[in-house]
């Protein structure tokens, strides 16, 4: 369930109407969960407590889905896929994953994006996109000189300012997604102490150990 209270459709103010009736239908979401894609839309209904902040995701894919972009649609998706990957949200890349094959990526690509620096099917420039954001998420924007260079041997100034935003724009929405535990990021966390068989005291085992050690 996520952390937060989602607003049912009753309570919904026309900017999360408007949400609601092109991701929903006529159907309540709290309700009636369920998007057209499989997902469960509690994206939406926990982003309608802040009617502005919805309005403000909306404008963010209002822009990055606008043909006055200059960064064309294949490396925009290329570059969210692998964003949604490295920030760890299955959610972003799950979604996206679809999408980069609507904006004709392969899908023998986009199942290689985990991967993407071992293999040979990526050209010089999808390269240069996916070894910015790994820099860009990974090392939190600590982008090396080369990484940029490189970058910009393939794309005018206009279109790494766009690609930069919209990356941007999409790992926060994967952080987003699982501090709050939404959609497919919501999740247990698996780092956890795994307890020892028989409920036995972990303590005196390390202890047993270390003495049979010794010996």
């Amino acid at each position: 369930m996520p952390r937060l209270r989602q607003v049912p459709r009753a309570e919904a103010d026309p900017v999360a109407l408007g949400a609601y009736e092109r991701m929903f239908g006529d159907r309540d979401p709290v309700t009636e969960p369920g998007t057209s894609t499989g997902t469960p839309g509690d994206w939406w209904s926990v982003m309608a407590l802040v009617p502005e902040v919805l309005r403000y995701f909306q404008d963010g894919g209002a822009l990055y889905k606008s043909p006055d972009r200059e960064v064309e649609p294949y490396f925009v998706e290329l570059g969210i896929l692998r964003a949604g990957f490295a920030a760890g949200s299955k959610f972003v890349f799950s979604q996206h994953s679809k999408g980069a094959r609507a904006a004709g990526i392969s899908a023998e690509k986009v199942a290689a994006i985990p991967h993407w620096s071992t293999t040979d099917l990526f050209d010089a420039k999808e390269r240069a996109v996916l070894a910015y954001v790994d820099q860009f998420v990974l090392e939190h924007g600590r982008v090396q000189d080369a990484t940029f260079d490189a970058l910009k041997s393939h794309f005018s100034d206009e279109q790494i300012l766009e690609l930069t935003y919209i990356v941007g724009l999409y790992m926060m929405y994967a952080v987003f997604t699982k501090a709050l535990r939404l959609e497919y990021d919501d999740v247990d966390e698996r780092v956890v102490e795994v307890p020892v068989p028989g409920g036995g005291d972990a303590v005196d085992i390390m202890k047993q150990m270390s003495g049979n050690a010794a010996r």
